[in-house]
């Protein structure tokens, strides 16, 4: 199984004209979160952002209800980014009314206006996979890689990168899994809202909550089983100096963080 986003090539999703005219086509509809809801990521931001003083950025936030529900959990510093400036002006006017979150145009390939070591935390829901649809395979990797090196440079040390994505290792982990970003990976694998599993399932029952088990390539064993084929990927990256490097351990969360 080898998933990615490839097949979402009829548009060009890296660019702002197209998202600005997406939010005023769908601007009656409401809010709108890509892949999961903040109450399917919650036992994973609660661990790995325990403290909600951290200050975290959001990008390609949209016009998804992920911030405001991390400021009901008590977040206290969101900074939401988005390259249409419909999207962030809509934001903006919602929730002028709420101090904890900030809205501002932006391309995330682009990210100068913050200085480097910004923020403790940098979440992506679908933003990535954006900008890798297309059918110019070295422009798609060029903007992943721009996108990357601006996420490492805005993290301080020991922060976190969490990237929630429909792309599995295979064609994930050559871009995050690069030197110069200094991170360590764990992989964690949910199965998209509403899943059921088929009641004649007899693959070994484990819980999401658990680290997956990855190849010394940083890919996924050969007999790892996916119950579901649209599951999405959260890959943590965690942001280390060079002696962190060799000794971080990975663990499961526990009910604590439920």
């Amino acid at each position: 199984m080898y998933r990615d986003v490839s097949s979402c090539n009829t548009y060009n999703y890296g660019d702002a004209t197209y998202w600005d005219a997406r939010y005023v086509q769908e601007a009656e509809m409401g809010h709108f979160d890509w892949y999961q809801r903040y109450s399917g990521l919650r036992p994973f931001i609660r661990m790995y952002i325990p403290s909600c003083s951290s200050r975290v950025l959001v990008v390609g936030c949209g016009n998804a209800l992920m911030s405001e529900d991390m400021v009901k959990d008590g977040y206290e510093d969101i900074t939401n980014i988005d390259i249409s400036s419909v999207a962030i002006e809509m934001m903006r006017r919602k929730y002028e009314s709420i101090p904890q979150l900030k809205y501002m145009q932006m391309d995330v390939r682009d990210m100068s206006f913050f200085s480097d070591e910004s923020f403790d935390c940098v979440i992506d829901k679908g933003t990535l996979d954006s900008l890798m649809c297309g059918t110019d395979a070295p422009t798609s990797a060029a903007s992943a890689a721009r996108m990357l090196g601006e996420v490492s440079r805005l993290l301080k040390a020991g922060g976190i990168y969490m990237l929630i994505t429909y792309g599995d290792p295979n064609v994930r982990m050559l871009h995050l899994d690069q030197p110069v970003y200094n991170w360590r990976i764990i992989l964690y694998i949910i199965p998209r809202p509403g899943f059921q599993k088929l009641a004649n399932n007899s693959s070994t029952s484990r819980s999401y909550l658990e680290p997956v088990p990855l190849t010394e390539k940083g890919l996924l064993p050969p007999d790892f089983v996916v119950e579901d084929p649209d599951s999405h990927f959260i890959y943590v990256c965690k942001k280390m100096d060079e002696t962190e490097l060799s000794s971080i351990t990975t663990y499961p969360l526990d009910v604590d963080h439920l």
